[in-house]
């Protein structure tokens, strides 16, 4: 079954620091989780110039920096300062305690990028955090960055996860990646595409209950993200953000988005 979500309503504003929750459980008639299996939420962050997140904490995180649009500036106490962009990827494997800012200089562009939280397999792991280049992205084609930490991905997780990116032109057609026993959540983070005869628009998600073949094609240019989960992986829910326990329970994640989107079409129409 393929169930679609359409634009988070789910939206924090602190003042040139935007985060959009997608939480991919909630794609469900029936969320029973905000997750999915090992993934927590996806964020779509937007920094504004010369904005500083102070240094703050994680734990219990596994958490993929994914950065399309613009430049993450990251400090943190273990390795000090490094920069993630379109030519970079950054992995942070929170594990026990992580501490760590974020921060875009008056003179760079916008930054709009998408953290992902992923729940590990274990409680209170070493920390870790990985960071370098990453290939040019192929035209049409899956570029596979990130999976569980005994495979042959550039970066790892500690579960079972696997990330993909895909830059896919106007009529192209491609299949998403699929694997025995995975599942399959997907978000568009530009463009618009067409798959199993649904429609998905920029900043829609999409999750596919089967390990089955399910073919994609493009409505516009757009870039997509794509994870195959392992919906029965051990998984610890403690992370700091990915499990906050501010987060509402499962049983009120139905109404919350339709008094969202609600909320949301009103003010449009002022």
């Amino acid at each position: 079954m393929l169930y679609r979500g359409a634009k988070s309503p789910v939206l924090r504003d602190m003042g040139g620091f935007r985060v959009r929750l997608n939480m991919p459980g909630w794609l469900l008639p029936w969320p029973r989780d905000h997750g999915y299996g090992p993934l927590a939420m996806v964020a779509e962050t937007m920094l504004d110039p010369g904005r500083l997140v102070a240094m703050h904490e994680h734990r219990n995180d596994e958490i993929l920096s994914w950065v399309p649009e613009g430049v993450m500036r990251h400090d943190d106490r273990a390795t000090g300062r490094l920069i993630t962009d379109s030519a970079h990827l950054m992995v942070m494997n929170a594990g026990r305690s992580f501490w760590h800012s974020e921060e875009t200089l008056p003179d760079d562009p916008p930054l709009r990028m998408l953290q992902i939280l992923l729940r590990p397999d274990a409680l209170d792991l070493p920390p870790n955090i990985q960071h370098g280049p990453i290939a040019t992205a192929p035209v049409n084609q899956w570029r596979y960055l990130v999976g569980p930490e005994s495979g042959t991905a550039p970066f790892f997780v500690r579960n079972s996860v696997d990330f993909f990116d895909l830059t896919l032109e106007a009529g192209a057609k491609t299949t998403f990646p699929n694997a025995d026993g995975r599942h399959l959540y997907f978000y568009v983070f530009f463009g618009g595409v067409r798959t199993g005869g649904i429609e998905f628009a920029e900043g829609d998600q999409g999750l596919f209950r089967s390990d089955r073949s399910l073919e994609l094609e493009a409505a516009t240019k757009s870039l997509v993200v794509a994870f195959l989960l392992d919906p029965n992986a051990p998984v610890v829910r403690r992370g700091t953000i990915g499990d906050h326990p501010k987060i509402p329970p499962p049983y009120l994640a139905r109404p919350l988005l339709r008094l969202l989107h609600w909320r949301q079409r009103l003010f449009a129409r002022t």
